[in-house]
């Protein structure tokens, strides 16, 4: 019993067992279809386990030598992506720039270390495929699928990181533009001149900025993005000069024109604006564009001529080329002279800041403007000594007044050897020279200035000799030699021409103002003569026939002479004052004695026909002879060498009348 017992209980337990086993097989059956689907991969994978164990052996060391850098380049991967959310914070770079460069070095070491090791560990791990391939020591398939893949990495892109070092070049691109915008604002400009010129403009970059500007583009420009940088630091800088420029007023510099006398208030203003623009604005702006490229000299030397073009440097140049294409006249030499001038001044400003490759335009057209105004003012300066002597030939004023043309070269001579042209003109003239292989100096600058003098002293006579009126060309004589006398006297050029060259024009005043008073004048005070007058009783009437008809003779004589000297005048006021004075002294004190004497026998009615005037009246009427009048315009012309003739308001006529 007790074995049947034991047996029913084993039984028992069996079943159980078989009954649990079932359910764990109906549990398992999917599973194991799942497995026996994988088992051909499987098989394939786990194939080198069944090859021998001598090809095993020699296979592991390869496939560890290959596995190794493999691995520490996925490390270096995994790393970059940690490098994510430092680099793409959106304050990042304006918070921590340090910072923010720091980790965007990591994130440069990182990239550089998988493409120099990439490559190479794909190598490594496409030769040990390739080893397992021809020892058949794996599945042909897996070994091609595997090959495939291998391929594509041995050429690694640029994008391994996933476009992370881009968008952390364009956060320092627009760092880089955001600085430069907080500190680009427009300079509140005042007119040049009130500040010590040797001041230069300080930039309004602070030095921590330009700072951070310098350690963004060094990074940039590590990338390729050397040439943003400079296009957007130009557009910044560039139209901040532009707009500063603006605000003093610079619309003259676009408006054409072809009267040189026109330009004359624009040209000292440009004179001053353009020494303002290159020695205070632009200085600063080379000295803060290479503080910023430090280390790129080519670069910054790109970047400021794009500055100094957006500034407007070439709209200067080329209102220098505005003066020099207008009308050609004497005035116009002035201004020339006051552009070379300017340009003189600042040589060696252009030489610095615009000598480089990249400033060749502006270097060009210095050297066109240069030239054109050289040969324009030597051009104009070698003709006036011809426009002298061709003045010769043209009439005197009808009014026996100074000719404008007396009156311009006294003045223009002067100014031309005056302290502001003299050193001036002789540079332009050696300069000149010198393209043509000869020699200039200061004396002969002298010499030619005064042969313009001597030509002029020339025109006295001929133009005297023009007059039908002998008596005006005497006015016309004391006149003109008072002129040269009077303008000449305490200037440079009185100084050249000397003492006794003054006194000797002074000396032709005294002599022909005594002259015309003589033959004059002089002639009426005769007619009054007493002679024949004898008062006593039986010659009372024969004296009053006598007075009366002096005294027609006398009053139909000045009448005559007073009608046509009251037509002529004496420029000078003192000396018109000084000439009604001695043609009183000549007239009314006879006048008035022989009236005293002889009056009462003619005064006979309140409408004498003899008596016409008062000694009071003449010498009121004498005194104001001579009263200078309104010129009218175009008494002078001038002769140009292509034959035309202009009127003088275009030529040296018109430079006289500015020059008073």
């Amino acid at each position: 019993m007790a074995s049947l017992l034991a047996a029913r209980r084993a039984l028992r337990a069996g079943v159980e067992k078989s009954r649990a086993l079932s359910h764990a097989l109906a549990r398992t059956g999917p599973k194991l279809g799942e497995i026996q689907g994988r088992l051909p991969a499987m098989e394939a994978a786990v194939r080198p386990i069944r090859a021998p164990r001598d090809a095993l052996e020699g296979a592991g060391a390869n496939i560890d030598r290959a596995v190794g850098p493999a691995a520490a380049v996925l490390k270096v991967f995994d790393a970059v992506h940690g490098l994510e959310p430092p680099l793409l914070a959106g304050s990042a770079a304006a918070e921590d720039l340090p910072g923010y460069l720091a980790v965007l070095s990591r994130l440069e070491e990182a990239l550089h270390f998988l493409f120099n090791n990439c490559g190479l560990a794909t190598q490594w791990l496409a030769d040990i495929v390739e080893y397992l391939g021809d020892r058949n020591l794996a599945d042909a398939r897996f070994v091609s699928d595997l090959a495939e893949v291998l391929a594509q990495l041995k050429n690694p892109s640029a994008n391994l990181d996933g476009g992370l070092l881009a968008a952390a070049l364009d956060i320092l691109e627009a760092e880089f533009r955001r600085l430069l915008a907080e500190h680009s604002a427009p300079l509140a400009m005042q007119e040049p001149g009130s500040s010590d010129p040797s001041s230069i403009v300080p930039p309004r970059i602070p030095p921590s900025a330009v700072h951070k500007l310098g350690l963004i583009l060094d990074r940039l420009a590590a990338n390729g993005r050397l040439g943003t940088c400079t296009a957007a630091y130009a557009d910044a800088r560039g139209d901040t000069v532009s707009i500063s420029l603006r605000a003093l007023g610079l619309d003259y510099l676009h408006d054409p024109t072809e009267d040189a006398q026109a330009l004359s208030p624009s040209v000292q203003l440009w004179g001053r604006h353009l020494e303002f623009a290159v020695r205070h604005l632009l200085e600063a702006e080379r000295k803060l564009c290479f503080a910023v490229f430090e280390r790129r000299q080519e670069a910054a030397s790109s970047c400021f001529a794009e500055i100094a073009a957006r500034a407007g440097i070439l709209n200067f140049l080329k209102f220098g080329h505005t003066v020099a294409a207008t009308r050609k006249d004497p005035i116009k030499l002035l201004r020339l002279l006051d552009v070379f001038d300017s340009l003189s001044k600042l040589r060696l400003n252009f030489n610095r800041l615009f000598g480089g490759k990249a400033c060749v335009e502006i270097q060009s057209r210095t050297r066109e403007l240069v030239k054109t105004v050289v040969d324009g003012s030597v051009e104009i300066f070698e003709e006036l000594l011809v426009q002298v002597e061709i003045q010769r030939n043209m009439p005197p004023p009808a009014d026996g007044g100074v000719p404008h043309l007396v009156s311009f070269v006294a003045k223009y001579c002067n100014q031309l050897l005056g302290d502001q042209y003299r050193s001036v003109l002789t540079q332009v003239l050696i300069i000149h020279r010198s393209w043509r292989k000869e020699t200039f100096n200061d004396k002969m600058l002298v010499d030619a200035v005064l042969n313009i003098v001597k030509a002029l002293e020339a025109n006295f006579d001929t133009w005297s000799k023009a007059y039908e009126d002998v008596t005006l060309s005497y006015l016309f004589m004391m006149n003109t030699h008072w002129h040269f006398f009077k303008h000449m006297k305490g200037t440079k050029m009185g100084e050249i021409l000397g003492d006794a060259w003054l006194r000797e024009h002074e000396q032709y005043k005294d002599y022909y103002s005594a002259v015309f008073l003589r033959e004059s004048w002089a002639t009426l005070a005769p007619l009054l003569s007493r002679e024949g007058l004898i008062l006593f009783s039986k010659g009372r009437a024969t004296a009053r026939d006598l007075v009366k008809q002096r005294l027609k003779s006398f009053n139909a004589n000045f009448d005559e002479m007073y009608q046509k000297q009251s037509a002529w005048i004496i420029s000078d006021r003192d000396l018109q004052q000084k000439a009604c004075q001695l043609v009183v002294q000549a007239i009314v004190p006879v006048y008035r004695s022989f009236m005293q004497n002889y009056g009462p026998l003619v005064e006979d009615g309140s409408t004498n026909k003899y008596v016409k005037f008062t000694a009071e009246g003449l010498d009121k009427m004498l005194s104001t002879l001579f009263m200078p009048k309104p010129r009218r315009a175009g008494s002078f012309q001038i002769k140009h060498s292509n034959g035309k003739i202009t009127s003088a308001m275009t030529g040296l006529y018109r430079s006289a009348s500015t020059l008073k």
